[in-house]
């Protein structure tokens, strides 16, 4: 069974403004999704018996958990989003369903099996870029694909584990690669990020109890830049080609 993604343009269903589209993918349809998701779920837990320190949980998010998350990101607009430490792609599949025809998701899994798996699932959705490596790679690769920087950066990977020197670092190229305005959203077993993450200019965390284990879910947002009146002004002017608007009677 063919598990990976494509991308097209349809209408929305009755309930929704006329005109307005959405990416569709065979991620949408049901059965499609419960086949790829059994797939991978045995691949995760089997991952996780021989890296139980690398893979965060015994399990993969919840679909109540994968839903509370997405809605703390804005798929208005496009968007550039970076995922740390994705796993079996529970998350990344939910992001990728509802994000825009030109937003990219940049997907860092260092496990080899489970970023194979990620690559099999996206092949044909070249919205989708599966890196095999550290987190810590984020701005090259950013630079790499031509993008000034990420709207969101979403992770599960353990923090708690990581080395107090090697948490900061990730935490500082993570903040310096959000564009102003932006989020950083984490969901963990423990709440102790917060106290380290002093980048920040606001976060908000709830406790979330429909997963196994219970997750907090924190929310660390970037402050805005004085350039512009809010950050998505600014990320707008950032990515606009030198050249663009120009007069060319000139």
């Amino acid at each position: 069974m063919n598990c990976s993604s494509s991308v097209s343009t349809e209408p929305r269903d009755a309930g929704s403004r006329l005109g307005e589209s959405i990416v569709t993918s065979p991620l949408d349809n049901l059965e499609v999704r419960d086949d790829c998701a059994r797939l991978v779920s045995a691949l995760f837990f089997k991952r996780f018996l021989q890296r139980p320190f690398q893979i965060a949980s015994i399990v993969p998010s919840s679909k109540a958990l994968v839903e509370r998350v997405a809605s703390k990101m804005d798929f208005s607009q496009p968007r550039v989003t970076a995922e740390y430490g994705p796993g079996e792609g529970v998350h990344s599949r939910e992001i990728a369903r509802r994000m825009s025809s030109d937003s990219h998701l940049l997907l860092f899994e260092l496990d080899p099996a489970l970023s194979r798996a990620l690559e099999r699932q996206f092949a044909g959705d070249r919205r989708v870029h599966v890196v095999h490596g550290d987190a810590a790679r984020l701005p090259q690769e950013l630079e790499r694909r031509g993008f000034a920087s990420c709207d969101y950066i979403l992770s599960g990977i353990p923090f708690s584990i990581l080395k107090i020197d090697k948490k900061r670092a990730l935490l500082q190229k993570t903040h310096d690669a959000l564009a102003p305005g932006g989020s950083f959203i984490i969901y963990q077993v423990t709440n102790e990020l917060k106290q380290h993450a002093t980048l920040f200019e606001h976060a908000e965390s709830e406790y979330f109890l429909q997963n196994i284990p219970p997750m907090f879910i924190t929310v660390f947002q970037k402050a805005q830049s004085a350039q512009s009146l809010n950050g998505w002004e600014y990320r707008a002017a950032q990515r606009t080609p030198i050249g663009v608007g120009a007069d060319s009677s000139a």
